[in-house]
């Protein structure tokens, strides 16, 4: 029997990697594939460089952070497409006049010191104990290294840009499963919460010790939560990987 697509989307100078957990655990029950989002400098054209790279017929869809921006953004143009959706440390808010400021400064540093863009962002995103850990600092610096500056500056473009997605959490019908990390400073455990309650029938799942990464900070727990409620939706006699 062929198995239903899942479709995972990065985060800001995040690529397939950060999956890495998410997408082993998980491909007993459904095909992976993670969509690239370093072409484009909007939020509504990187959603239509994902259509345009999906598997044909229906999917179900995951986003992470900027990943849930876009992950909105397919519900409004292509809704009728998603069998599922699980957004993991993401808001449905638009960007704030004083995060649009500190983006700017991080764009305009970035000119002239990159990893030092790269070490603020880390600082930031990671809870402090996994911060220094290989698995997770290490693991984000190489990322965004490789994906390197002209695509931070797209992405953060696009963040900056990104609608307010609140007024259209109503009209999302499919099944929604979503996660936070309990110390998320970028987005905390409230602007979940309203997610969950403007999505009908939404799901919050709040993870301890656990930052704005969490496939990388805590990846056993969002690997066996998003395998659990795939599970429920799809009636699979797989076992969880756990």
């Amino acid at each position: 029997m062929e198995k239903t697509n899942l479709i995972m989307l990065p985060g800001l100078l995040n690529d397939a990697n950060l999956f890495a957990h998410q997408a082993g655990g998980l491909a007993n029950l459904v095909a992976v594939t993670v969509g690239d989002l370093t072409r484009s400098d909007s939020i509504a054209a990187l959603a239509a460089d994902v259509l345009a790279q999906a598997p044909a017929g229906p999917f179900m869809l995951l986003g992470m952070s900027m990943g849930g921006y876009v992950a909105f953004e397919i519900m409004r143009q292509a809704g009728e497409r998603v069998r599922a959706l699980a957004l993991l440390s993401t808001t449905a808010r638009p960007d704030t006049p004083e995060a649009t400021a500190g983006r700017e400064e991080l764009i305009k540093l970035s000119e002239t010191d990159f990893p030092a863009v790269i070490e603020k962002l880390l600082a930031r995103m990671a809870h402090p104990d996994h911060a220094n850990t290989p698995e997770v600092g290490g693991m984000f610096q190489s990322m965004a290294t490789e994906l390197g500056r002209e695509v931070f500056v797209r992405q953060e473009r696009a963040i900056i840009g990104r609608p307010d997605s609140r007024a259209s959490l109503a009209a999302i019908r499919c099944p929604t499963l979503v996660i936070c990390g309990e110390q998320d400073q970028l987005t905390p455990p409230e602007v979940h919460e309203e997610i969950v309650e403007g999505i009908p029938g939404a799901q919050l799942v709040r993870i301890e010790e656990c930052g704005h990464l969490s496939p990388l900070e805590q990846p056993e727990k969002v690997t066996t939560l998003v395998h659990d409620w795939l599970y429920e939706l799809l009636g699979s006699p797989e076992r969880s990987p756990n």
